[in-house]
């Protein structure tokens, strides 16, 4: 019996019917939903689960709604290397690529012969005061330094390797795997990279230098970023767009390459290409 976990948005009633015909179509397969409890709740499914308890038991994970649940989905199952087949019912997604209409024959595929997996890089982001470590989080999208205000610049010393890069003076600076390349890094002008690349994409956001441009580094690097200057504004690291971190003048910011992947599931009638044009509607326009 294979246990599948089921993470939907609640609140919107349209993953709520996905999400109650898919336990009808498992259970009529031998499969084991496992519902969080506040869905089982909407769904009057009687069985409802801690988020730890789903963790511990699931062996595939389907993700019904945006890029954003996918990816608080898969922070909770960070390191376990579950599978997670994520169905977009968002206004864009390029992390839940898989349609309504294709969910239920990418199933059957992979309760027949076992999912088609992408192993997608992670960053790991920790933040340093004072030669105290304050925080440490993976990403899967990326890492985002920006201000509160609007008024001013902020400063931002980089460097990769312990080699001096420059300093931006910008918005702000985005580091960005290469999934999270089609996300904020394509809004302030990066490059769309191939999800597979090992490599990893530094963006300023708005830079007062118009020749700062975003740049494309190894995957084995080691990227330190210092808060050089804040002009008294406040300034935020933000992970993922979901976890954020209060910076202070002075604050460094490490990402390297994570040693975690996580494993999405792809649909073996579908390339990347053919997704970039469905989802940015290239030669419509």
């Amino acid at each position: 019996m294979l246990n599948v976990a089921i993470f939907a948005k609640v609140h919107d009633p349209r993953c709520q019917g996905v999400a109650a015909e898919l336990v009808t179509w498992l259970e009529a397969r031998g499969c084991q939903p496992l519902l969080e409890a506040h869905l089982a709740r909407h769904l009057g499914h009687p069985n409802g689960l801690s988020e730890e308890t789903i963790r511990e038991q699931a062996g595939l994970v389907v993700v019904l709604g945006g890029d954003g649940t996918l990816i608080s989905v898969a922070r909770l199952f960070s390191g376990r290397e579950v599978p997670i087949l994520g169905v977009n019912l968002g206004s864009l997604g390029f992390l839940t690529e898989i349609t309504v209409e294709e969910l239920y024959p990418v199933l059957e595929e992979c309760l027949v012969a076992g999912p088609r997996i992408t192993e997608r890089m992670m960053l790991e982001v920790t933040v340093t005061r004072d030669n105290r470590e304050l925080a440490r989080c993976e990403v899967l999208n990326d890492a985002v330094i920006n201000k509160g205000a609007i008024a001013r610049i902020i400063e931002l010393e980089a460097r990769v390797n312990d080699h001096f890069l420059t300093t931006f003076k910008a918005d702000g600076l985005i580091i960005s795997t290469p999934t999270g390349s089609t996300g904020y890094c394509l809004s302030a002008g990066g490059p769309i990279v191939q999800p597979l690349m090992h490599c990893i994409v530094i963006i300023p956001i708005c830079p007062h230098t118009l020749t700062n441009r975003p740049i494309v580094i190894s995957d084995e690097s080691v990227t330190r970023i210092v808060v050089k200057s804040s002009f008294d504004e406040k300034v935020y690291l933000t992970l993922d767009g979901q976890v954020g971190v209060e910076l202070q003048e002075g604050d460094s910011i490490e990402i390297r390459r994570a040693l975690k992947t996580t494993p999405l599931v792809t649909s073996r009638d579908k390339d990347y290409f053919a997704i970039l044009r469905a989802k940015l509607k290239w030669g419509e326009r």
